[in-house]
């Protein structure tokens, strides 16, 4: 028998052979759920929260820094010293093949002798509970951790006689405009109006030197309720020893922080510092937030 196909026949569609409409219902099906992972994607990038570090650069995690320093700010109420000037280290990796950096903002603060952990607790408390702000002990005394949000930590830690440090770290960062962000907007915490502060330290500086010297560094950070917490920092100035007798005069009530490197009083709402450490001799107004 032979097995050549008779002309006119049509041979049958076997099952592995898909008919089509099949076909057709089948792209029809792939473009739409190409279409419907293309746009998932656009609302992620645009909508979500970060997952990864690396998806904030340092220019767009330096508003989230500045507003964590003023809730530090806020939270630590009274006991606030001075706000430190941001520091941006570059250098780190990201990747292999692109370079980051670090900012880092930091307030200092005073506790009552014997009462530091207290004053930790007190801070943690008040700070944003989505923060899950905790206080722990460790050998080298008691330790703050919270989390700010997109990877941004805080910390908080001894930094001296009855002194602590509160840091806010981005961690390793793409620098993009870096910070504040080269030629735009720096946002509210670049904001250099002066205040009280700024008259309470040069009080202070003509009662150590006589007279007033260049104008000071202002740092500033957003408030919780609205407004600015502002430091007025003048490099240099307090000399070898605390000057209490210059100094003391000026203070509302007693000193607010007496030390071997520190003395701190208070002039109305406006704390001033006077810093003797090696590192970093300097004067300090700080007004913290209303």
């Amino acid at each position: 028998m032979s097995g050549a196909v008779q002309t006119g026949y049509a041979p049958p569609t076997g099952p592995d052979a898909p008919a089509p409409n099949r076909r057709r219902w089948l792209l029809a099906a792939t473009v739409a759920w190409a279409l419907l992972l293309a746009a998932l994607a656009w609302t992620s990038v645009h909508d979500d929260p970060p997952t990864v570090r690396e998806q904030r650069t340092l220019s767009e995690a330096g508003a989230l820094v500045d507003r964590a320093v003023g809730e530090l700010v806020a939270a630590a109420g009274a006991n606030v010293l001075e706000l430190a000037p941001p520091q941006v280290e570059r250098g780190c990796r990201v990747t292999p093949l692109a370079e980051g950096a670090t900012l880092t903002r930091s307030v200092a603060v005073a506790a009552t002798e014997g009462d530091e952990r207290q004053l930790l607790e007190g801070i943690a408390d008040r700070l944003p509970a989505g923060w899950r702000a905790g206080v722990r002990t460790t050998p080298d005394g008691p330790r703050l951790r919270a989390d700010a949000g997109e990877f941004v930590a805080v910390t908080g830690r001894a930094a001296g006689e009855r002194r602590f440090q509160l840091t806010v770290d981005t961690g390793c960062r793409l620098i993009g405009a870096g910070y504040p962000p080269t030629g735009g907007d720096a946002g509210e915490a670049s904001t250099t109006t002066p205040g009280a502060e700024v008259a309470a330290l040069a009080d202070a500086q003509r009662a150590l030197n006589g007279s007033v010297e260049a104008a000071p560094e202002l740092v500033t950070a957003p408030c919780p309720g609205g407004g600015l917490a502002r430091t007025a920092r003048s490099a240099g100035e307090t000399g070898p020893a605390v000057p209490v007798t210059a100094l003391a005069p000026l203070a509302t009530g007693g000193p607010m922080l007496e030390t071997v490197e520190a003395y701190a009083y208070r002039t109305g709402r406006t704390v001033v510092l006077a810093d003797t450490a090696a590192d970093d001799p300097h004067l300090a107004a700080t007004t913290g937030c209303p």
